[in-house]
């Protein structure tokens, strides 16, 4: 019998979850909380093991004290509740406690398990139970017990060994039935196949019947097959509505559009032509040349749907899988940079949750503690990012994580983004195992959610085992030891080996996967996405050193396959052939999909409104909005610092607390050429018009990096695209059409300005249904940007700098109030929403880039959301300064009202400041582009003279940047 003991580890007292009880849940009786951590240690350890454990590598003896096979706190007036993991489930702490007992004694122990107790003091059984369902578990990954503390007498040692009470078999799937039984299949197996497609499934099978016979194989397809087709096929890997064939209607006019992809992403990207692209949309990333030495990569992608059903879980495999992709890009690439975006409903909501959700201030903490812990874990800085809110993003939250990587342009003459696995070559999985998680997690993330949603599509990652399998990667790229590399996302093996062996064929063994547990069947061997693991095409004689080097860095790398030339997918169990499916049906056999869409003008009118009486006050609530407000009590728990490597931070100013809107990168220490990093999102325009959403949020990103430095003919896009699709036809019309009308606006203003898309992603069915409750997310298009800096040191932040300074606006503002912060805050709609000129919008940017490189400008911010308004106050206070300025001198195309002025969204504007000195050259060099000098740097009142000389705004910077600050600080327990 196995020995097992547990060690309890006492901490001070957590004011975080205590105030997260009281302001989340509104429980105010409760005195204190305290945590202890639990480790459940199965294997053969003496007293003196386990006493060295507790004091020297479990705890912290200086504040913490532990105990030995028996309750670390015996009674409390309140009741003790420990929450642990399900079998199956990750536990990350679990496995780093059991390899720091490795270390620490020179001896393994069989397995650690993790778990925390929570002591509230004050309340009853039946209200730990409401806080412990609510706030602090996942009953989807966690079970939890619950005594009250007076006789609390320990609990038992929980084991949570997965049972799989299944022999490992391969099964059949009959397509021979009518249309509804294939129906069935499809959704019983969570496919996420049509008819058409599961139709072509069994035709592909029966005009492959004698070739089936020849290799042994039974006339229908097994479960191998059809699930390797179906993550093949999924929505979230083929992108079959972004390929789709579309008849499209816009008023009179009718057009049929083959894939908007093909024809308005890469058609924009081929048209650019840009000289410094090097691989686009071929590979796991985008690559641009950086210099003549190094290439940059990024990409950026979303985890909606895991997120929804786990927020923790959900994001961390986000920014981990995400991670894998530029360090799967070519040969491989070092992770330089994280970005993160994420959509949520109001962490303030009020309403009824709907069920399998979770209420919103749980979901953004979640995903917050998520990304945190997967970035700064695995040594990557967060150097960009945003949070936006909307109702809408109930059903579904929207998370988008990306990455950017940097990799030597050659090794030995042979370029770094170029791979090609060779006839011959092992398949190589290295890194984690394969476990139930994940499975079906890229159909899943291809549907609604509902009530069968599976909780097998969630997975927690292991930042720490990612980081050394990513070392050890780079490490064997430089040695030259395998022709290619990709990462193990969504289809798992199915997927990675699959793609990787496309052009030649390939023989996997399904048995020799090192899995976490016994008993799993062959087809989730198959399709498990279970995390931070790698495939890699490993040429025979380099094989002993690749596996040799990966034990050096404690990573296990397991032979699970050969390429070969076949131009088949090939599977075998126990040296029994299991499936065997043709590289060019998998990979192209998918049928076109066809759909309709429409777009109508929108009905309603603007508004007709009285200006409000005191600006001043409406200029602090909007600071003080969602969408608006501060971040930093949020954002300052990532690392931005880790690699050395950030010039401008998320943060800047006088007091480091001043909202930047590019981040600027120096990744090679011995040049000062830099990275710049964007991003922009407008998803309340799509209320009006997803062509206005689009141009906006790709004007928005460029001028956010524009603003710190970075040249606007040479950057680089990638589009994101989260889209519902509804419940009924209608819905599905409209929304396909919304899309149509998005992408023929990426393509417009990218041509325009020159800006080449190099990777994207896109995220379909963001819809949630149960019963009764349905909710569908706005079209929302996420454009984030990287471009260059070729001198780091000239980058400019957007804080004013020096009192006596000349405060200026390039660009034109009009009235354009539809769907804007001003209107949503005065609770109305309106049709006029911002509209962008690319033409004039890029030449304003060239100009003011020239004016940067010259040393003329000494800040400089964009005007987004809030307008005019917003940008000067948070200028103004992140510098330490206040502004005098003249509304009469701003550029408009027409007489505009002071609110309108001061709150008009209108693209393509920009505040920045100069030296009084350098006004004459200054304003010869931006000579073209709309510009006016509208006040000075002065004192520390922001004061505003209106359109008809009167002062209409007169208030100190510190209570801006107080109502800018105070909305978020309730979330983490600030006052």
């Amino acid at each position: 019998m196995q020995n097992v003991h547990r060690i309890e580890v006492g901490i001070s007292t957590n004011v975080n979850i205590k105030n997260a009880i009281m302001i989340d849940l509104g429980i105010l009786n409760i005195k204190k909380v305290q945590i202890i951590n639990v480790y459940t240690i199965v294997g053969d350890l003496n007293q003196e093991e386990l006493e060295f454990l507790g004091k020297e590598v479990l705890s912290d003896q200086i504040v913490e004290k532990f105990s030995i096979n028996k309750p670390f706190s015996k009674k409390i007036n309140g009741t003790i509740v420990e929450v642990g993991f399900k079998p199956g489930v990750t536990d990350n702490v679990g496995q780093t406690a059991k390899q720091a007992i490795k270390d620490a004694l020179q001896k393994e122990v069989d397995e650690v398990y993790s778990s925390k107790q929570y002591l509230f003091y004050g309340i009853s059984k039946n209200v730990a139970e409401l806080i412990t369902h609510d706030l602090i578990a996942n009953e989807l990954i966690e079970r939890w017990n619950i005594v009250e503390g007076m006789s609390y007498q320990g609990f038992e040692p929980y084991i949570p060994k997965v049972v799989i009470n299944k022999v490992p078999s391969v099964n059949e799937f009959d397509l021979s039935g009518s249309d509804q039984n294939l129906i069935d299949i499809s959704k019983i197996h969570v496919l996420a196949l049509n008819l058409e497609e599961m139709k072509a499934i069994r035709d592909y099978f029966k005009e492959n019947k004698e070739e089936r016979e020849k290799l042994g194989l039974s006339l229908n397809p097994t479960d191998v097959e059809v699930e390797c087709i179906a993550q093949t096929w999924s929505e979230h890997c083929k992108h079959k509505i972004f390929n789709a064939l579309i008849e499209y209607t816009e008023g009179e006019k009718i057009e049929t559009i083959d894939s908007v992809f093909k024809t308005y992403i890469k058609g924009a990207t081929d048209k650019i032509n840009s000289n410094y692209l090097v691989s686009v949309f071929k590979d796991n990333a985008g690559v641009i040349k950086f210099n003549d030495e190094f290439t940059i990569a990024m990409k950026v992608e979303t985890h909606n749907s895991p997120t929804a059903l786990d927020p923790y879980g959900g994001a961390l495999t986000g920014i981990v899988g995400c991670n894998r992709d530029p360090a799967g890009t070519g040969k491989g690439f070092k992770l330089i940079f994280n970005t993160d975006v994420f959509c949520f409903a109001s962490p303030f909501f009020e309403g009824e949750i709907p069920p399998r959700l979770f209420h919103p201030r749980r979901v953004l903490k979640g995903v917050h503690k998520g990304v945190i812990d997967g970035g700064n874990q695995s040594g990557i800085p967060t150097v960009n990012g945003s949070l936006y809110f909307d109702e809408r993003y109930l059903g579904k939250p929207l998370v988008f994580v990306g990455t950017g990587g940097i990799a030597p342009a050659s090794i030995n003459d042979k370029p770094t983004h170029e791979k090609h696995p060779e006839p011959g070559d092992f398949v190589v999985m290295s890194g984690g195992k394969v476990g139930a998680d994940g499975i079906h997690g890229a159909t899943f993330s291809s549907l609604e959610i509902n009530e069968s949603s599976p909780a097998t599509a969630v997975q927690i990652g292991s930042p720490f085992t990612q980081k050394k399998l990513l070392d050890f990667l780079l490490e064997a790229r430089d040695k030259e030891l395998f022709h290619a590399i990709t990462d193990n996302g969504a289809g798992g093996i199915s997927s990675s080996v699959g793609e990787m062996g496309e052009d030649i064929g390939v023989r996997l063994d399904l048995e020799k996967a090192p899995l976490k547990y016994p008993g799993l069947m062959p087809w989730e061997i198959l399709i498990s996405e279970a995390q931070e693991r790698m495939t890699i095409a490993v040429p025979k004689n380099n094989i002993d050193e690749f596996l040799s080097l990966s034990k050096k860095y404690d990573v296990e790398s397991t032979i699970i396959g050969e390429f070969n030339n076949s131009k088949q997918f090939q599977f075998y169990y126990d040296n029994n052939m299991v499936g065997n499916i043709s590289m060019e049906f998998l990979h192209n056999g998918v049928p076109q999909k066809k759909l309709k869409g429409f777009w109508n003008n929108p009905t309603i009118n603007d508004p007709i409104f009285d200006c409000p009486k005191n600006l001043t006050e409406t200029l602090k609530n909007m600071l003080g909005r969602l969408n608006i407000c501060s971040k930093e009590s949020i954002l300052r728990q990532y690392d931005h610092e880790v690699q050395g490597g950030s010039i401008v931070k998320p943060f800047m100013g006088i007091e480091n607390d001043g909202p930047s809107d590019a981040a600027v990168i120096r990744p090679i220490f011995d040049s000062w050429e830099g990275v710049g990093v964007s991003h922009g999102m407008c998803p309340r325009y799509s209320d009006i018009d997803t062509y206005a959403m689009v141009t906006n949020a790709i004007d928005e990103a460029v001028r956010n990096v524009v603003c710190v430095g970075t040249n606007p003919d040479y950057l680089a896009g990638l589009d994101n695209f989260c889209w519902a699709m509804g419940f009924t036809e209608e819905d599905e019309e409209k929304y396909v059409g919304e899309l149509v009308r998005a992408n023929k606006a990426l393509y417009d203003i990218t041509t325009n300005f020159g800006l080449p898309c190099i990777s994207g992603k896109d995220s379909m069915r963001n819809d949630y249904r149960i019963g009764e409750i349905s909710v569908s997310v706005p079209p929302t298009m996420l454009f984030s940007v990287m471009g260059k800096l070729p001198d780091v040191r000239k980058a400019v932040t957007m804080d004013v700098k020096n009192e006596g300074d000349l405060v200026y606006i390039l660009g034109i503002t009009k009235n354009e109030l539809g769907s804007t912060e001003y209107l949503d805050e005065l609770n109305l709609k309106g049709v006029s929403v911002p509209q962008v000129d690319p033409k004039s919008a890029i030449e304003r940017y060239r100009l003011l880039y020239k004016a940067i490189q010259q040393g003329l400008v000494l800040s400089c911010h964009d005007c987004s959301d809030g307008g005019i308004g917003v940008a000067l106050a948070e200028s103004a206070f992140a510098g330490g300064f206040g502004m005098e300025i003249d509304f009469s001198l701003i550029p408009c195309d027409e007489y505009l009202r002071d609110d309108i002025i001061l709150f008009s969204e209108s693209a393509s504007r920009l505040i920045l400041t100069i030296t009084p000195e350098n006004k004459g050259i200054f304003e010869i060099m931006i000579e073209g582009t709309e510009f006016a000098n509208i006040g000075v740097v002065k004192g520390t009142n922001l004061n505003i003279i209106g359109n008809d000389g009167e002062t209409i705004i007169d208030v100190p910077i510190a209570e801006l940047k107080e109502s800018w600050q105070a909305t978020l600080k309730p979330i983490y327990g600030g006052k």
